[in-house]
């Protein structure tokens, strides 16, 4: 029997960088989001806790699905063995980053008619 994918997700929100591990991923029905599912942590079993995992998962302790803006997603790998969730201060370097804007037909409100 094949083994189920594991997918790292890392994103920005506001100037922290996000590393989650979720079960499910996929482009979401709302337009612009990537949709995740079933977020996956660390055992408890571990003697050692890692703070920035524990704050991670307080944050999405009763969360079965959240969208994530495409534009904030930096990269999404499909990995062989779960990692530790983690959140880590944003760079100076990332403040320099200007994400373009997404226009569909009929939302472009820079033209003169």
């Amino acid at each position: 029997m094949p083994k189920k994918p594991i997918y790292k997700i890392i994103f920005h929100n506001q100037d922290k960088i996000f590393e989650v591990y979720a079960k499910h991923i996929y482009q979401g029905e709302l337009f612009g989001f990537v949709e995740i599912e079933e977020l996956v942590f660390g055992e408890k079993a571990s003697l050692v806790v890692d703070p920035s995992e524990e704050s991670l998962k307080t944050e999405f302790a009763n969360v079965n699905r959240t969208y994530i803006p495409m534009h904030s997603i930096i990269r999404i790998d499909e990995v062989n063995k779960q990692g530790t969730a983690r959140i880590k201060q944003g760079t100076e370097q990332s403040g320099n980053v200007t994400t373009l804007p997404i226009y569909t037909k009929g939302t472009d409100t820079s033209r003169k008619t």
